[in-house]
């Protein structure tokens, strides 16, 4: 899959529907060339034309149409007279920032090396991938500078990283590394970027690429739900089912930055890495450091395509255990039933309710430890409440177990409060600067994870709990951002490199606890959604797409989240009404028929419902768990976007295309109550499929091409769930 062409002094990735090609020039610059879908060789017919330009330096003193600025580079780096954004900065003992890369050789390897201490896409047998890996050199410094591209047999993706080594006898101080940077053709790209807020997380934004720079960033120390680690540049007439799509998004759940340039004489400039704000790295004689890494997708098939090579590539070649490829359990947490005021009593009702509704997971969320009776005091404290659980927690759990259900637990693992016994202990062990009074959110502080006994202590404290309890499932919340950069553990000289080595301590704590523990399903949680990240999906297979369990809401956060992840990924739950964030109050259908489109939950205390509704939720979870292999390990098509108005649908097909799966919901009633025929994708053309509700035939080519009408009602926030099983023609 991967080629050096000689004659060219280019080098291809190609599996065969895609095409990634780079090439030397005047032996030294690494050009780009094409990325997108798969071509036989790369001619130049594209390459732009050189001039003599005003301001536009000339490495070769006897071409003065050759200059870095205007020449599509693979990795650019600054001071050698490209005024765009540089890739790598690095800075030499004497203070200085110039450098110049320069290539020297190539490496193709078999398969796809791990990233040490970081998440990454995996390939598990080495014929499924190919790596190359290119090796530069700064001619000042002395650095080695090596770009990894993997391409995988299977999946139309490739993955990049950067590797950096230091074999001279001087500290080098890495400033800013990106993991990718990619020069494209053109500039009549569209941008499409997720950004939000808490509660509103992974908003689509669709612009034109201008002639401006567009930055994309976290320092938050977490990936955010304000921004995405993701970039998407379509053509300006792509849609969900047609057009090209080029993707990028990090592997990474800290600090990160990407930005999107223009060219002054065309093209556009794609960059992704951490954040140069908050990283740094001392790069010390003989080490060496390895970068984050992306992945590149391309689509001819529009954004449906593209979600659908990330959310197979990330389901089967991100995630990992045995959680991976087995179906979620339906849960019932205890938040908002019960939130700070639970116990020993209303615990053990609530899942011997849960066990006669059919529900499968009970899960005991925050408020469960000694002396937490609200969100002032004791986290780190990892203890149960005597007060609250006299008999303790394991007996509890053998309970629920007992009942019919599996037992679950909430941590936030990462954070202490002021009013713990940890704190007073160590006061040393957190993140904070020397010089200020730490700033509080949450009324909570957070722990310094670049410390080895601190995540020690994690791992030993949350593994003693699930010993204990026998707990098959976890949910890992983080509930604030970080601030106050500074680490009573690093020398003065290192602070820079706190945020990185924050994510690194807690990236070797979320392996050796899953790595202990390889039957514990873990589920990440940021308050919603705001750790919502292709790096946390390594260590934790599912994440809580939001706080927000509004059902309205949550089609416009699950509709944006499926762009990169599967809906097996999202956590989504029933809550209970008026909805406790917007007020609103939705139908018990609505809210099902949105939640079922992740791994279904439940969020309120059953123990009050009216026996109808218990009648209800007893045929939902019936019903979703006759429809679960289909809704988490199918294809998911985005059909209707609820964010550009009144109607949403998406589609769900089987893996082997025998079941159909149709989702539609309108937000306000039509008084004229007009049919909205919505065509389905990924369904067979030449298959007949039989409606379930009705045992009406349709073809597959009339449901593509024609559409699947909904059924309006006068009725607010309504929905409609449709399955056709195909049969023969």
């Amino acid at each position: 899959m991967i080629r050096y062409e000689e004659q060219e002094k280019a080098f291809y990735l190609d599996n065969g529907r895609i095409t990634y090609c780079f090439g030397i020039v005047k032996g030294q610059y690494l050009e780009s060339r094409y990325f997108g879908r798969k071509i036989r060789r790369y001619r130049g017919s594209a390459r732009p034309w050189y001039f003599d330009r005003g301001f536009c330096s000339n490495p070769d003193p006897e071409d003065k149409i050759f200059s870095l600025d205007t020449l599509p580079q693979e990795y650019p780096c600054m001071n050698q007279g490209d005024f765009r954004q540089p890739a790598f900065v690095l800075q030499t003992p004497d203070g200085r920032r110039v450098s110049r890369l320069v290539y020297r050789d190539y490496t193709i390897l078999p398969g796809k090396p791990p990233l040490a201490g970081l998440p990454a896409v995996y390939a598990e047998q080495p014929g499924e991938a190919e790596t190359l890996a290119v090796r530069l050199e700064d001619r000042v410094s002395g650095a080695q500078v090596r770009l990894y591209y993997t391409i995988f047999r299977d999946y139309d993706a490739i993955c990049r990283h950067v590797e950096v080594e230091n074999p001279g006898s001087e500290s080098l101080w890495l400033e800013r590394l990106m993991a990718m940077s990619l020069d494209l053709p053109r500039r009549d790209y569209d941008l499409v970027t997720l950004s939000g807020s808490h509660l509103q997380e992974k908003v689509p934004h669709r612009r034109p690429v201008s002639s401006d720079t567009v930055l994309l960033e976290s320092s938050r120390g977490a990936s955010s739900p304000q921004q995405t680690p993701c970039v998407i540049l379509t053509d300006p007439n792509t849609d969900e089912a047609s057009g090209q799509v080029w993707a990028v998004n990090f592997v990474y759940s800290g600090d990160f930055q990407a930005t999107v340039q223009a060219g002054q004489y065309g093209g556009v400039r794609v960059q992704m890495g951490m954040n140069p704000l908050t990283f740094g790295w001392e790069l010390a004689p003989g080490q060496r450091f390895v970068s984050p890494e992306c992945v590149l997708v391309y689509s001819a098939e529009g954004l449906n395509g593209m979600s659908g090579v990330f959310h197979r590539l990330y389901r089967q070649r991100l995630c990992r255990g045995p959680w991976r490829d087995r179906l979620r359990p339906v849960l019932l947490n205890s938040w908002e039933a019960f939130q700070f005021s639970i116990d020993e009593e209303k615990c053990l009702a609530l899942a011997k309710q849960a066990a006669e509704l059919g529900i499968e997971l009970f899960v005991l969320d925050d408020g469960w430890f000694r002396n937490r009776i609200d969100d002032r005091r004791a986290l780190g404290d990892w203890t149960e409440d005597p007060d609250k659980f006299p008999h303790g927690l394991a007996r509890l759990a053998d309970q629920v177990r007992t009942a019919g259900v599996a037992f679950g637990i909430w941590f936030e693992p990462e954070m202490v409060s002021y009013d713990s016994d940890l704190y007073r202990s160590h006061p040393d062990w957190i993140i904070r600067s020397p010089a200020c009074d730490p700033i509080l959110s949450r009324h909570q502080l957070v722990l310094d994870l670049s410390r080895p006994e601190v995540c020690d202590y994690l791992v030993e404290s949350v593994a003693r709990v699930l010993r204990r309890t026998g707990a098959s499932y976890v949910k890992w919340d983080m509930n604030r951002h970080i601030t106050d950069l500074g680490s009573a553990w690093l020398p003065a000289g290192r602070q820079r490199e706190l945020s990185h080595r924050y994510m690194l301590g807690l990236y070797r704590v979320l392996d050796q606890l899953t790595g202990q523990f390889p039957e514990v399903l873990f589920e990440g949680c940021s308050s919603g959604g705001g750790r919502f990240d292709a790096g946390m999906l390594y260590y934790m297979p599912q994440t809580w797409a939001s706080d927000n369990t509004d059902a309205v809401c949550r089609m416009q956060i699950q509709y944006g989240t499926s762009l990169l992840f599967p809906p097996v990924t999202m956590g989504s739950h029933v809550s209970a009404v008026p909805n406790h964030q917007t007020g609103r109050t939705t139908p018990l259908s609505t809210r099902f028929a949105v939640a079922m489109a992740g791994n279904l939950g439940y969020e309120m205390d059953i123990r009050t419902l009216s026996e109808e509704d218990r009648a209800e939720l007893r045929q939902q979870i019936a019903r979703y768990k006759a429809l679960r292999q289909t809704l988490q390990q199918g294809s998911f098509y985005r059909l209707l976007d609820p964010c550009r108005g009144n109607d949403a649908a998406w589609n769900f097909v089987s893996q082997d295309g025998s079941k159909v799966i149709v989702c539609q919901y309108r937000v306000s009633a039509d008084p004229l109550r007009r049919t909205t025929a919505v065509p389905l994708q990924g369904l067979d053309p030449e298959a007949v499929y039989r409606r379930q509700s009705d045992g009406a035939l349709f073809g597959g080519d009339e449901l593509m091409y024609a559409g699947l009408s909904d059924h309006p009602v006068r009725q607010d926030f309504t929905s409609l769930v449709t399955v056709l099983d195909r049969v023969e023609a």
